[in-house]
């Protein structure tokens, strides 16, 4: 019997690695199991978002919820048109509008984005989490906006329109074929239609076989007590961490 040498790594990855071959193919069990992959990740994209149900997880945590849509009307435009899902839909617009205040110091938004059930497994616990590393008497939070057929440039018009200094976006992330159920949280500072994505921090892989929901929010929350430091996001706020970090260890700095 030959010894399967990949054997050992197999059991520290989900990654496909030693794959083998059968004359100029895979092995019928790794080809199978690709397939079922690939139906998993085609599923994902296309499973339905259900807020509901994260409307109620926030509610047992206090924390109260908005739904809205984007300009996108089903799931197939959604694909087909990304820029549509990076705006409200009229009647959203209008809706979130009304809820505008005098100022806000954080809008929350949760869209599907590619993976809904990422969405809607890891976001609630996440902002639950989160709430608790930023004090209300220095946070004023918004209401947690749940965007059906939406990007991660939705955020910057809710935000804009709820008169807030800075949104994080929750988003389901494009699957792969070992992670379905990863998501993203997306952080900008000033929030506005037609940001850059140069403006915008990304924590990605959040799930349980990648970072965790304690990890994710340990480094939100940091980069968010730094963005309002420096009153910046993206690669602006990378670039003066970085030389706050050089002057402190005493490192010459760039340029």
């Amino acid at each position: 019997m030959v010894k399967d040498a990949w054997a050992t790594l197999r059991r520290y990855t989900p990654a496909r690695v030693g794959l083998g071959r059968t004359g100029v193919s895979l092995p019928t069990v790794r080809h199978l199991a690709l397939q079922e992959a690939l139906a998993l990740a085609r599923d994902a994209v296309r499973t339905p978002f259900e807020p509901e149900a994260i409307a109620v997880e926030l509610r047992t945590l206090g924390m109260e919820a908005v739904e809205c849509r984007s300009a996108a009307p089903d799931r197939e435009t959604y694909l087909r048109r990304p820029d549509l899902g990076r705006r409200l839909a009229n009647a959203s617009r209008e809706d979130i509008r009304s809820r505008r205040g005098l100022s806000l110091d954080l809008a929350l938004v949760v869209a599907d984005g590619l993976s809904a059930a990422a969405s809607q497994l890891h976001s609630a616990a996440l902002l639950g989490a989160l709430r608790g590393l930023l004090p209300a008497s220095t946070w004023a939070l918004s209401p947690v906006v749940l965007v059906h057929q939406g990007r991660v440039a939705v955020g910057d018009e809710v935000a804009e329109l709820l008169n807030a200094r800075a949104v994080v976006v929750l988003i389901g992330e494009r699957p792969g074929l070992s992670s379905i159920d990863s998501l993203g949280a997306y952080f900008t500072w000033a929030p506005r239609v037609g940001c850059r994505d140069a403006e915008r921090n990304c924590i990605s892989n959040i799930r349980a076989e990648g970072l965790s929901i304690a990890a994710a929010v340990r480094a939100l929350a940091a980069m968010l007590l730094s963005a309002r430091a420096h009153q910046l996001s993206g690669v602006a706020l990378t670039k003066a961490i970085g030389a706050e970090t050089a002057a402190r260890v005493g490192l010459p700095r760039e340029g």
